[in-house]
């Protein structure tokens, strides 16, 4: 059945990947899937949903292979209505979007079980809860191998005695049998990973690092078979089950390291954006980490939901391009779903939380690659690349002139030097250097709050010469004491006007004008809208108000320092605003322009200018009054020569510009500002530690240089035993998962240590 799917839709190029693809589905029923029609259980699959299409995210175990990756990502030419299909190998997983108007969620889930690949959907998927992803096959392999290594060993003991010389070989012959009956299953189920990766990549003419290691093991198999069999030897199959055995307990030690930094990364690490949670009347900032389901949200213009919610209050107009990569915006009223990473485009909006928020749906968001940028390799990443398929070359000609050296002399110490250099000399040290040192770097900046999107934003950072700085919101912080008020008395009428339509914005200088006039009654505003870099608008109470800087109310000829306020055209007053730096900004410009070159844009007046010059040293090196496009073509024209460039803003009115740069890093305060342009989230109060992320960028990418030298060290140490026929193929197999280890205690125990000497944690 399924052959005849993929051949009438020309897919049968399924088979060409991998000569063993598919899983009978003989006996499958549909009905299985009837609780798919349930319209609650669909609502609490389905991730996003609007009039065009849907998205939904499931578990699928049955991916294996290339072929199930291939096919699970054209299963859009089966069927037209699913839009398209993305493979998290890895994770298992597959996330689709289908258009929810022609195809049900049920039929796409019977679509993939009907091509082999149920998902398996359970209780905490409904929940929202993040599936723990443990391969229990590799505990299975190390089980077996470890029962077969002992019980070998037990068998062996006449020959480690000495007593194979005994008159009577009967039983040493028998378990010489039965020690092959116990290494079949190590060989072609413990090791089939090992034998399978090499043979996928001879396929596709790429030496992996498996290559050598797989020929290790089938010189020691068919080498041991043949004296067991032809000769009455015992072979050396105690060698074989220990090899497979402590590679496997090499790969146990990465995959439990890894998972253990990554979930300290995702259950963690918060991103540092906070809600406004209405109760008893009041509004209150609280962390998403404790936004409960049923809690009234408050969603002011350009923040982002956090959570699948109802609307409940305002007008609301949800720009999903951050979900579905689409610009246009779309309308919703009362009672309509709101899904998890849309951003409110009009004015304020009250909603009532249907899910608990999903930290990782919005790591998935962030980390999309629609909004990712172009990442060109790091100059470790290529060494990487270039080191282990030498390395993989050089072990294959030192192996082959080791057993050509040894066969005419003696073959035993020609398998056993052949085997030893194949499995000792392994480039492993080069794969797990940089993801375990670079990994435990973001699991420990997450501690400070301070956020990477990924580790290759680590080699970008060393890499970085300039760097420009935003300066409202990010090299200041705006408080209510420090703003004054000239112009018209203001009543208390005006004062709740004044207070609606600020509070509608997310901007600092509305959040502090909100924050001075906190206790006025809040209205009801139409037709509010905010121009980036300029100022606010909207009608309240039936007047048209508007707020911002002169340049946005261009009538008005006073003084070029003020925020302005203009009710039905006449301009009643401004706010007059006295900047607070925030603490240590002085040390940490001094820092950074030890060894960078640093540059202002602020879209503000030049009040502050001979504030700042000491601090920017040259004043071309300072722009006021930038719109963010003109931030944005200055990134760009900075960035000729080839020169790398970090944007700090506050990811507000800089968005354009952090997403030019090499590196964007956004200073975020207890608001929900999150932005899919940055690269780097860092909490304000951490703004002191902006200097250790450009410096501990570089320390990062010294430790995994040293890991290189410590794995080339070891390596020509293990080499010039094993030439020499010494070193004992099991002997090897204990020292290669211990180079691995080593590498992997080097990279996360000294960044650790070094962490903490800087007090990052």
């Amino acid at each position: 059945m399924v052959y005849s799917i993929l051949s009438d839709n020309d897919l049968c190029r399924y088979y060409d990947l991998n000569e063993a693809a598919g899983i009978s589905q003989r006996g499958r029923s549909r009905k299985e899937y009837a609780f798919l029609d349930d319209e609650e259980t669909i609502r609490r699959l389905i991730s996003f949903s609007d009039d065009q299409q849907s998205h939904v995210t499931f578990y699928t175990p049955q991916i294996h292979c290339s072929s199930c990756l291939w096919l699970l990502e054209n299963i859009h030419v089966l069927n037209e209505h699913i839009l398209e299909s993305r493979v998290d190998f890895l994770k298992k997983e597959v996330k689709i979007v289908f258009d929810q108007n022609e195809i049900s969620l049920r039929q796409v889930v019977e679509q993939l079980a009907i091509i082999g690949y149920p998902p398996h959907i359970q209780l905490n998927d409904l929940d929202g809860e993040n599936r723990p992803v443990v391969d229990k096959s590799l505990f299975y392999k190390l089980g077996l191998a470890g029962f077969a290594f002992g019980n070998i060993m037990l068998l062996s003991f006449p020959d480690y005695l000495g007593l194979e010389s005994s008159p009577d070989q009967t039983f040493n012959q028998y378990f010489s049998y039965f020690i092959v009956l116990l290494i079949i299953p190590v060989v072609f189920y413990s090791g089939w990973g090992y034998l399978h990766s090499a043979w996928q990549g001879l396929k596709q003419r790429h030496l992996n690092i498996d290559v050598p290691v797989s020929l290790g093991i089938l010189a020691l198999f068919l080498r041991s078979l043949y004296e067991i069999f032809f000769q009455g030897g015992a072979g050396y199959l105690d060698s074989l089950a220990g090899l497979i055995f402590f590679l496997l307990i090499g790969k146990w030690f990465q995959q439990a390291t890894y998972a253990r930094i990554a979930f300290d990364r995702d259950f963690k690490s918060y991103f540092p954006i906070a809600c406004t949670v209405l109760a008893d009347g009041k509004e209150n900032q609280i962390t998403l980490d404790k936004l409960n389901v049923g809690d009234r949200v408050l969603i002011r213009h350009g923040e982002l939901i956090p959570a699948d919610a109802v609307l409940i209050k305002g007008r609301a107009k949800i720009d999903y391009s951050f979900v579905t990569g689409e610009s246009e915006p779309i309308n919703k009223k009362a009672g309509d779903l709101l899904y998890a990473g849309g951003r409110q485009t009009e004015g304020i909006i009250e909603i009532t939380v249907t899910k608990k928020v999903s930290n990782s749906y919005l790591t998935q968001l962030w980390n999309d690659d629609a909004f990712s940028k172009e990442q060109q390799k790091g100059r470790v990443n290529e060494i990487a690349d270039k080191v282990a398929a030498f390395f993989t070359w050089a072990i294959l000609i030192v192996g082959a002139a080791t057993l050509f050296y040894w066969l005419p002399r003696d073959v035993s110490v020609a398998v056993n030097a052949f085997t030893a250099v194949l499995i000792i000399a392994c480039p492993c040290a080069v794969a797990l250097s940089i993801p375990f040192t670079f990994g435990n770097v973001i699991r420990l900046f997450a501690r400070r709050n301070i956020y990477f999107k990924n580790i290759h934003v680590i080699e970008s950072l060393a890499k970085i010469k300039k760097v420009v700085f935003d300066k409202t919101g990010t090299l200041t912080r705006v408080e209510n004491d420090q703003m004054e008020y000239e112009g018209e008395e203001l009543a208390d009428e005006t004062k709740s006007w004044i207070f609606s339509l600020v509070r509608h914005s997310n901007h600092p200088i509305s959040r502090q004008i909100s924050n001075r006039f906190r206790n006025s009654k809040p209205l009801s505003v139409r037709h509010f809208e905010e121009l980036k870099g300029k100022g606010i608008s909207g009608v309240v109470d039936g007047h048209k108000l508007r707020i911002g800087s002169p340049r946005f109310i261009s009538k008005h000829k006073g003084p070029k320092k003020n925020v302005l306020v203009e009710i039905d055209g006449q301009v009643i007053g401004a706010f007059i605003l006295q900047n607070h730096y925030r603490k240590g900004v002085s040390d940490v410009l001094q820092t950074l322009k030890m060894h960078l070159k640093l540059f202002l844009l602020s879209g503000d007046n030049e009040t502050e200018k001979n504030n700042l010059l000491p601090l920017f040293q040259l004043e071309e090196r300072m722009f006021f009054n930038q719109r963010p496009e003109e931030k944005l073509q200055f990134i760009r024209d900075l960035q000729s020569g080839d020169q790398h460039v970090a944007m700090v803003g506050d990811g507000l009115n800089d968005a354009g510009a952090l997403s030019q740069s090499q590196v964007g890093i956004v200073v975020t305060e207890n608001t929900s500002n999150f932005t899919p342009a940055c690269d780097i989230i860092l909490d304000a109060d951490q703004f002191e530690k902006l200097p250790l992320l450009f410096s501990f960028a570089k320390t990062s990418i010294r430790l995994v240089y040293i890991a290189y030298a410590i794995a080339l060290v070891y390596n020509i140490i293990g080499l010039t035993y094993a030439v020499q026929g010494v070193l004992s193929p099991v002997i090897a197999a204990i020292l290669m998962p211990a180079s691995s280890i080593t590498i992997v205690l080097f990279g996360v125990g000294a960044s650790t240590w070094l962490a903490h000497r800087e007090k990052i944690w």
